[in-house]
């Protein structure tokens, strides 16, 4: 039987009335699994970095730094229904904040009073896989209490045992998505799937991309015959810089933007974006259509998103509570029915299908083998390369 869709959030069913549809993906070169895309990760360990007392006993909230348009939202009661729910189900008041736009802007905003023991001033943030490693690899993650998140078990396989957290004894994926293009409907009605669509004559000044140099880079890369989860050369890393510089200095790159690229495409000051998959649905879903996301024809990238408890954090176990509320497959199937990124729960897609099965069915929330084979992981990069090749996008940029 049909669940009820009423007893969604209002955006979940706007989604599912109006069956927003999502674009074919074609299958890649070469045969990618499931797993190896996304369990690929960097390594790492924790350096014992004395963590801050719990009081969650006397102290009932939570503190919660996420990125833009990642968790269901009402736009008329400015509420997100699933927080609200848990707030009521558990008595505890959260606090929830769009404070992460850049990975690197984020740490460099909290990584002093991490080392010197200073609460941040929040108790769950969710960095992507290579900084939630250096989270981890320093220090600055609380290991979590498996009797508080027994959810955790609702965890997708492939995500069970990831590099940088193995058996995922610090961090939850929240959820994991595509990069590639995004586009104005109106503007250019015959789509972006090339790099040479992106790049066309009539985009000149009108193109945004990702400040996350893995993603940007990583497409570059893959359009010029480079697998960025590959063993790359340096040379190869600075082909990629030399096209995306050109690209600037011939003025085709407005700008370069974290995760407010996509109000560029809303008021109209881009027509095209190298941006994130579930970004430009919940911009579809709301625009009736004006905006469209498609896997580039050489390839994406994909990565993942991490819940962790800071070792600032003082409300650890209410922490906990929230992220095994957020494992509960009802509830991972209503963010995802908003969100539109990949879920990291395997049972929210029956969940979902009780919904609607054609959603239940996107490649965007639980993609097949083909739509994988499109996309690659931009791998680890050593401390070395992490810190030249993020210099050479820096100076690329202007920064």
């Amino acid at each position: 039987m049909k669940k009820d869709i009423n007893s969604l959030s209002p955006e979940a069913r706007a989604i599912i009335r109006a069956q927003v549809s999502r674009r074919s993906v074609l299958a890649g070169v070469g045969a990618v699994s499931a797993a190896g895309l996304l369990a690929a990760c960097g390594t790492g360990s924790s350096t014992g970095v004395k963590v801050a007392v719990d009081v969650s006993d006397t102290e009932k909230i939570v503190r919660w730094a996420n990125w833009p348009l990642y968790l269901d939202f009402n736009e008329d009661t400015k509420v997100y229904p699933t927080l609200a729910a848990f707030e009521k189900q558990s008595g505890l008041k959260v606090t929830y904040e769009e404070a992460i736009d850049d990975n690197n802007t984020f740490y460099g905003k909290v990584q002093g009073q991490l080392s010197i023991g200073s609460d941040i001033g929040y108790d769950i943030v969710a960095p992507t896989d290579w900084m939630a490693a250096r989270f981890i690899e320093q220090g600055y993650a609380q290991k979590l209490d498996p009797a508080n998140v027994p959810n955790k078990s609702n965890i997708r396989q492939v995500l069970s045992d990831v590099g940088f957290d193995k058996g995922r004894q610090y961090s939850l994926t929240w959820q994991s998505g595509f990069a590639g293009f995004g586009w104005n409907t109106q503007k250019l009605p015959k789509g972006v799937r090339t790099m040479d669509d992106l790049f066309a004559p009539a985009n000149k000044g009108k193109v945004v991309v990702l400040s996350e140099l893995r993603d940007t880079i990583g497409v570059i890369m893959l359009y010029q015959g480079v697998d960025p989860s590959s063993n790359f050369t340096e040379d190869q890393f600075m082909n990629a810089i030399d096209f995306f510089k050109k690209k600037i200095a011939d003025g085709f790159i407005r700008q370069v933007k974290g995760n407010s690229y996509s109000e560029d495409l809303k008021r109209g000051d881009a027509n095209a974006v190298i941006g994130w998959s579930g970004d430009i649905f919940i911009l579809k879903s709301e625009s009736g259509g004006k905006f469209d996301f498609a896997i580039p024809e050489s390839g994406g990238t994909l990565w993942s998103d991490n819940m962790l408890i800071p070792s600032t954090s003082t409300h650890k176990k209410n922490a906990e509570k929230l992220m095994n509320y957020y494992y509960e497959p009802a509830v991972a199937a209503e963010v995802a029915a908003y969100v539109n990124y990949i879920c990291p729960v395997e049972a929210a897609q029956p969940e979902l299908e009780k919904i609607d099965p054609a959603l239940a069915a996107s490649p965007f929330i639980f993609p097949d083998a083909a739509t994988l084979a499109k996309v690659k992981v931009f791998r680890s990069l050593s401390a070395d390369e992490s810190t030249k090749f993020q210099t050479a996008f820096d100076e690329a940029i202007g920064n």
